[in-house]
């Protein structure tokens, strides 16, 4: 039989374990959800379809910083259609910055400057930033936005 004693350490061991398992787990996603960010952005520099559909969800709303909205199959539709890039045309790369991540348990908000770089054919360099906020869900172990809002920075700012 367990003594008192023993039962308290018992359940004073595993308190701990279950409060470092629980201050581990938010540092994971996190740095899961800052690589998906950071791969997104590599991709969508390259208008890669494949990033594209992994990273969005089909239930996505994805509110443009144009003011209109679209779903996942209308922003692939766009992704699918655009001209495949030609080895002199202007390349945009883009970063993400000042990136803010809130967890939820298998919810994220995801808030961040993205920081658009287009290099043009003679060198020069025209910058773009827009404030960026996603909504994730975690579903079958993997992370994809479900909402999305970005809005344009002025370039006076």
């Amino acid at each position: 039989m367990m003594t008192m004693m023993n039962r308290l350490f018992l359940g004073f061991v595993l308190a701990i374990v279950g409060s470092v398992s629980a201050v581990g787990q938010p540092s994971k996603e996190k740095a899961e959800l800052t690589r998906l960010l950071n791969d997104f952005l590599v991709g969508a520099g390259t208008n890669d379809a494949g990033v594209h559909d992994r990273f969005w969800a089909e239930d996505l709303i994805y509110t443009r910083s144009a003011g209109s909205r679209i779903n996942k199959a209308e922003l692939m539709k766009g992704v699918r259609s655009a001209p495949k890039g030609k080895t002199d045309a202007p390349v945009t790369n883009y970063k993400a910055e000042d990136v803010l991540i809130r967890l939820y348990g298998t919810t994220a908000v995801v808030a961040f400057r993205l920081v658009g770089t287009t290099t043009k054919m003679d060198g020069s360099q025209d910058v773009s930033q827009f404030l960026n906020t996603g909504t994730f869900v975690k579903r079958k172990g993997i992370w994809q936005a479900v909402a999305w809002q970005a809005t344009a920075i002025p370039k006076n700012k």
